[in-house]
């Protein structure tokens, strides 16, 4: 009871702890991707400053040699005086990138990509792109998905060139910005997805383990309960018989008193046979079961077995079918084991069938170089959940409240045992309702 009122609270506990260690980093990310956008932003002005300072410069040397008179001619437009005079007439598209690429480089933004114009401007309109890259407009339109960053290229006051040069622009567009900012947080955030998916995946490691420790703890206790009652009715037919052989006249009659000794004789077996498969199931927890393997004959085990219960079969008026296909039934097996689980399907059968009309069906048939044994029977059949975990230790189908079954839920779980042990394989077929098919196959002797 104490476990059920613990399971819950510590999946709530654990599931909030979760989800507030999720809710952190994906704040964190964001503070961080803020933080790099920022960053980013500070940079492209830096760097688009010092190439626009860079080209002025260098712009200014060319052309302060020259006095400009008012007779001079000029060949073209009344513009081309200017453009004479202009940042995008003194440089080629090659040359503005080559300062832009090297300018990032210094500012830590190696392989940034970027597009970039100059442009002409009057009265705050460009009107004119001297210098533009291929996708440059496309890009400068999108506003949202990339940065742009822009510098005016002014002549210094007082130069030669004050009056003469164009207003102009550099401009340098970052495309698909929030790409760039999340790869610039690559590891940072693939190290968090990856802490995240580690967590997840514990979180629910220890939920399924605290499941499969509470289903082990209700079939632990099933068999206790079951254990308990097992051990407690032949313990009690002993005490009565017990009770009854005090009788003078049960001792005075040889009859009654035979019948009594051979019940305390019946009941102690029974006794025996459940500590049996007790210790037995011990033994195959710890991995202790050492086979005895030896040639045998498998319809001779399967008719050995059948005979020791057929006063069961007849109690229920019951019949078998025997169907002896296999015409190579030696193999390599332990004995007593194999016996042993044989006669768990068998018995499976005659316990689950129904109280009247039991017919049982035993085939045997070669599969290539094995021997597949089949034990079919009309009884109470299981549901998809019991097929699936009929053969888990301590399991036992529910038939109600009423304890018409007698057993630990070992017998089947010792059956898979065994068969693996023998290199074989099993499986069951199960309608509910209609009746259960086991299916074991074996290797034979090679």
């Amino acid at each position: 009871m104490q476990l059920k009122k613990v399971f819950p609270a510590i999946i709530a506990l654990i599931t909030l702890s979760l989800l507030g260690i999720i809710i952190v980093q994906v704040s964190w990310i964001k503070t961080q991707a803020a933080l790099k956008e920022d960053q980013l932003v500070l940079k492209m002005y830096d760097v688009t400053q010092e190439v626009g300072e860079e080209l002025i410069s260098q712009t200014g040397s060319k052309f302060n040699s020259v006095v400009p008179m008012p007779n001079m001619k000029f060949p073209g437009d009344s513009y081309d005086m200017y453009k004479q005079y202009s940042v995008g007439n003194r440089f080629t598209q090659f040359e503005i990138k080559e300062k832009i690429t090297k300018a990032f480089l210094r500012h830590g933004l190696k392989d940034t990509k970027f597009e970039f114009a100059i442009a002409s401007a009057s009265d705050n309109i460009f009107v004119h792109y001297p210098v533009k890259t291929a996708r440059f407009m496309e890009m400068a339109i999108d506003s949202v998905h990339n940065k742009k960053s822009l510098y005016p290229l002014n002549p210094a006051g007082g130069s030669l060139l004050e009056s003469l040069a164009p207003e102009e622009v550099l401009m340098i567009v970052v495309p698909d910005f929030k790409s760039y900012i999340f790869q610039s947080l690559g590891w940072m955030i693939a190290g968090s997805i990856f802490f995240t998916i580690v967590i997840i995946t514990a979180f629910f490691l220890t939920l399924n383990t605290l499941l499969r420790q509470k289903k082990l703890s209700e079939m632990k206790t099933d068999f206790i309960n079951n254990m308990t009652h097992e051990l407690k009715t032949p313990l009690a037919t002993i005490s009565l018989a017990v009770d009854a052989l005090k009788n003078e006249k049960v001792l005075a009659n040889d009859e009654k008193r035979g019948y009594f000794t051979q019940m305390i004789r019946d009941e102690n077996k029974r006794m025996n046979k459940h500590v049996e498969t007790i210790l037995q199931a011990a033994q195959m927890e710890r991995n202790e079961v050492q086979l005895n393997k030896k040639d045998i004959h498998v319809h001779e085990v399967i008719q050995k077995v059948m005979d020791n219960l057929q006063l069961q079969i007849q109690e229920k008026n019951g019949k078998v079918e025997l169907q002896m296909n296999a015409t190579n039934d030696v193999m390599e097996a332990d004995e007593v084991h194999f016996t042993n689980l044989i006669n768990n399907l068998l018995d499976n059968a005659v316990k689950y069938s129904k109280d009247d009309a039991l017919l049982v069906k035993v085939s045997t048939k070669n599969t290539g170089k094995n021997i597949r044994i089949a034990v079919e029977d009309n009884g109470i059949g299981m549901s998809k959940e019991t097929v699936n975990r009929v053969f888990e230790k301590f399991y036992r189908a529910h038939t109600g409240n009423v304890h018409n079954v007698k057993g630990f839920g070992l017998g089947l779980s010792y059956v898979k045992t065994m068969t693996e042990a023998h290199d074989g394989k099993i499986k069951v077929e199960s309608v509910l309702g209609k009746g259960s098919t086991f299916i074991a196959e074996f290797p034979l002797k090679k």
